[in-house]
C-alpha cells in the first residue's frame, strides 16, 4: 500500500493563530476546506469531535457530498452510545459516502471535556469500556447472526446489524493514547495507531510498545504520525515564519486571558512537554514551542524547514514504520494548498522509492 496523507477539516476558519470569526458552522468554507484537500492531493482528513461543537458525523456527511473521491476519518467517542447502535450508525454513514469513512476511537484525555458530555468515568475506566465497546462494535460489523453479550458494561440480546461496511473486514479503527491502559487496547483493536509528533527516539519506542501489544494478539497495526509543518521558501524564512506563529498565539491566547495552557492530563501531552523541556528544537528541525505554549495540547508540534528538508524529516519516520502522515498547518486552508504544490508531491517520491526498495509501509519496518 502507499503512503496515506491525512488532513484536517473544520467548519469555521480558526487556529492557533486564527481567532474564531463568523458562525460556528460555516457551510461555505466547509465547502472550500474539503475541496482544497481533495485537489491537493490529501487522501483522507480527521473531522475532530470536541464536547461543545458540531457533531462530526454531520460535518463528514455534508464534506462527503461536495467531495468525490477524498476519504474521511471520523473522531468518535465510546460510551455515549450504545456500541451496536453506534456500528449501524456508522455503517451507514460508510455506505452513503461510497466506502470513505474510517474511524478515530478516542476514549478522552481530559476529565473536564468528557464531563461537560456527561462522562464521569476516571481514566483507566474510560479505556476499560472503549476495550468493550470495540469488542461489541466490531462483532456489530462482522457477525452474519444475532448473537449476545454480556460484559462488564453492555448486555445485548440477539444483537445484530443488516447494514454492513462496504470495507471488509469492517470500517478500519484509528486509536491514539500512550498510557499503559491505552496500549493494552489498541494491541486488542487497532488497525492504525495515531501517535502526536514526538522526536523520533521516543516514536520508535512507543512503535515498539505497541506492535509488542498486539503481537500479544497475533495482531500487527499500522501506524499514523500528526504533525503542523512550517514550510517556505528558504529555511531561514521557514524559522521566521515559526516565529511569528508563536509571537501571534502568545498574543492570542493573553487576549483571551487564557495565557499559557494548562497541562492536558493525558499521557500524550505529557510526552510532547517532555520533549518541549529539551528545548524548542529537537532532531534538527522539530519545533515543540506551541506544544509548550498550549500545554501540549492536539497534534502541536511542527516541523520547520524547506519543502525538501520537511519531507526529508517526514521520511525519517517512515523509515520508523510508519505508513500515515497527518499534517495540517496554522493557516490551515491555505497550508493545505500549499502542502498539495510543494510537500505532498515530496512526501509521494520518498515513499515510492522506499516502497521500491520492498519497504511496506503499513507494517513494520524492515
Amino acid at each position: 500500500m502507499s503512503l496515506e496523507i491525512i488532513g484536517m477539516i473544520s467548519t469555521q476558519h480558526q487556529s492557533e493563530t486564527h481567532a474564531p470569526r463568523g458562525p460556528v458552522i460555516d457551510r461555505d468554507y466547509t465547502r472550500r476546506f474539503a475541496q482544497a484537500h481533495e485537489s491537493a492531493g490529501f487522501d483522507r482528513v480527521l473531522v475532530a469531535q470536541h464536547s461543545t461543537g458540531p457533531d462530526a458525523s454531520q460535518v463528514i456527511a455534508y464534506a462527503a457530498s461536495v467531495t468525490d473521491k477524498l476519504q474521511f476519518l471520523l473522531a468518535h467517542r465510546p460510551g455515549f452510545i450504545g456500541p451496536a447502535f453506534a456500528a449501524r450508525q456508522l455503517a451507514t454513514l460508510e455506505n452513503f459516502t461510497g466506502g470513505r469513512l474510517a474511524v478515530h476511537v478516542i476514549s478522552g484525555g481530559s476529565d473536564a471535556e468528557q464531563r461537560r458530555d456527561g462522562d464521569f468515568l476516571d481514566h483507566d475506566s474510560r479505556y476499560a469500556r472503549t476495550d468493550e465497546y470495540l469488542q461489541v462494535l466490531r462483532q456489530t460489523w462482522t457477525s452474519d447472526k444475532p448473537f449476545n453479550h454480556e460484559g462488564a458494561l453492555y448486555r445485548y440480546e440477539d444483537a445484530f446489524s443488516e447494514i454492513k461496511p462496504l470495507q471488509q473486514p469492517h470500517i478500519p479503527i484509528f486509536f491514539g493514547g500512550a498510557s499503559e491502559a491505552a496500549l493494552r487496547v489498541a494491541g486488542k483493536h487497532a488497525d492504525a495507531y495515531a501517535l502526536w509528533g514526538e522526536p523520533l527516539a521516543e516514536s520508535g519506542e512507543l512503535i515498539r510498545r505497541v506492535r509488542g501489544e498486539a503481537a500479544r494478539h497475533g495482531r500487527k497495526v499500522r501506524f499514523s504520525v500528526s504533525f503542523r509543518p512550517i514550510i517556505a521558501d528558504t529555511e531561514a524564512k521557514a524559522w521566521a515564519r515559526a516565529d511569528a506563529i508563536l509571537a501571534e498565539t502568545r498574543r492570542l491566547r493573553a487576549a483571551s486571558g487564557a495565557g499559557q495552557g494548562t497541562p492536558l492530563q493525558s499521557e500524550g501531552a505529557r510526552r510532547l512537554l517532555s520533549a518541549a523541556e529539551r528545548g524548542d528544537v529537537v532532531d534538527e528541525r522539530l519545533w515543540t514551542a506551541i506544544a509548550r505554549e498550549s500545554g501540549g495540547r492536539s497534534n502541536s508540534t511542527s516541523l520547520v524547514g524547506t519543502p525538501e528538508q520537511v519531507a526529508q524529516a517526514l521520511a525519517r519516520y517512515i523509515d520508523l514504520g510508519v505508513g500515515t502522515l497527518l499534517i495540517r498547518g496554522f493557516d490551515p486552508l491555505e497550508d493545505a494548498l500549499d502542502y498539495g504544490r510543494e510537500l505532498i508531491p515530496r512526501l509521494r517520491e520518498l515513499a515510492a522509492e522506499r516502497e521500491a526498495r520492498g519497504q511496506d509501509l503499513h507494517k513494520e519496518a524492515a
